[in-house]
């Protein structure tokens, strides 16, 4: 993938223990392959541990604890899936409040699999097009989402992909996202 330079910018990468490996990796690689300081925030205060298909697996160092995190210094919002990651953070106050700044301020955000269910949280999805993994749809639907099966979604600087197999269309739309920068939001 012919990767754009996006030097300057700054992305959270938001996660609790529990993340689908690659959808952390992956985009962690795109971003910093072009240039950008990607930064993995968590509630954990020092690492966060991978899950890999069915096992744990790596764990990678949190640049911010969430305690410390300021969405103001941050370009554009990352949000990897798993089953237990998203279900995590959702629960935890000032995850939801981080994320919720990035759909106010209308900045990107790009989130996969069932990173969306950290999003439901904020309250702020109802009329917006997005995709996940399929078994979160309907959770979505009732959170006032137009639901739509296709590898990546794209909806006011709002990127959200269904799974693993769709990194490459995720990972190109998040980057040209970042790139153009801040969107009107509803």
């Amino acid at each position: 993938m012919a990767t754009q330079k996006l030097t300057g910018k700054r992305v959270a990468i938001i996660t609790e223990n529990g993340f689908e490996e690659v959808e952390l990796t992956s985009p962690l690689q795109v971003l910093k392959e072009a240039g950008v300081q990607a930064e993995i925030v968590s509630p954990q205060p020092e690492k966060v541990k991978a899950w890999d298909h069915d096992h744990w697996s790596i764990e990678l160092p949190v640049d911010v604890q969430i305690d410390a995190a300021n969405p103001n210094d941050y370009d554009a919002l990352v949000i990897p899936g798993g089953v237990l990651n998203p279900d995590k953070a959702r629960l935890n106050e000032k995850c939801v409040a981080f994320v919720k700044h990035f759909l106010d301020s209308g900045k990107p955000v790009a989130a996969i699999c069932h990173g969306p269910q950290l999003l439901i949280e904020t309250g702020a999805l109802k009329g917006r097009t997005m995709t996940s993994y399929p078994a979160i749809k309907t959770d979505l639907i009732n959170a006032g989402v137009k639901w739509v099966d296709k590898e990546v979604v794209v909806d006011k600087g709002l990127v959200t992909s269904r799974s693993p197999k769709d990194l490459e269309a995720f990972n190109r739309k998040m980057l040209e996202e970042i790139a153009e920068g801040v969107h009107e939001h509803a």
